[in-house]
């Protein structure tokens, strides 16, 4: 599936390649976890009820977005000082952060009104595809498959994470081959913790979309292209 992502991301114009992307997670999802068989529940993709069987309960539904948001943050907050410090010693930049620029991202051409497009398309063309498939069926697939489990700050975790995280980095070396893209590995395993710990994928998307937008922002405030 990786490879089928990289290989649309390449062939399709690029204005319409990451809705292309999008589009196949999420039709492989629904047709591997999301069946007239399967449980949306069990592959943690229930989302606050939306595609669970009984009538939705809104809610519900508000009370799990506000806590995926804030556990989602949460984690990028812990994570975000080492994550700093790892991209300036790969990035070697050579201007100083500047807030404004960060903020208003004008190295990367965009006006600021533009921010919230970016946020939405990295929320729901990116990382909601993204996590519906590598952590709500594939993972869940593989650690239901997996008798060896281990406990982690709360969370029941088996190779199925390191696994589904090694393919979630291959595919992104396969869409830009970059041995940096292999990186994407580490945040994939926190993405995955994610995922077991609240029993969900809520939280792993909005801390993926939040990661995303945040190395943008590391890139702009210093100048960067990446």
């Amino acid at each position: 599936m990786s490879g089928l992502a990289a290989g649309m991301g390449h062939l399709l114009p690029s204005a319409g390649a990451g809705a292309g992307v999008a589009v196949l997670f999420l039709g492989a999802t629904y047709l591997l976890a999301l069946g007239p068989s399967q449980s949306a529940h069990r592959s943690g993709l229930s989302l606050g009820g939306l595609f669970e069987p009984a009538p939705l309960d809104p809610a519900r539904l508000l009370r799990r977005s506000v806590q995926a948001a804030a556990v989602g943050a949460l984690a990028l907050l812990v994570v975000a000082p080492a994550y700093t410090l790892g991209f300036v010693w790969w990035h070697q930049p050579t201007q100083a952060f500047d807030v404004r620029r960060a903020l208003f991202l004008t190295s990367l051409g965009l006006p600021s009104f533009d921010f919230v497009d970016l946020a939405l398309g990295h929320l729901l063309v990116v990382a909601l595809p993204e996590e519906a498939f590598f952590r709500g069926y594939l993972q869940s697939a593989l650690e239901d498959r997996a008798p060896k489990k281990v406990r982690l700050l709360g969370a029941t975790l088996g190779p199925g994470l390191v696994v589904t995280s090694a393919i979630f980095a291959l595919g992104h070396f396969l869409s830009v081959p970059d041995v940096g893209r292999f990186a994407v590995f580490f945040p994939s395993l926190l993405f995955g913790w994610l995922r077991a710990r609240t029993g969900g994928i809520g939280a792993s998307v909005v801390c993926h979309a939040l990661c995303n937008i945040y190395v943008i922002v590391l890139a702009a405030g210093f100048g960067l292209k990446l």
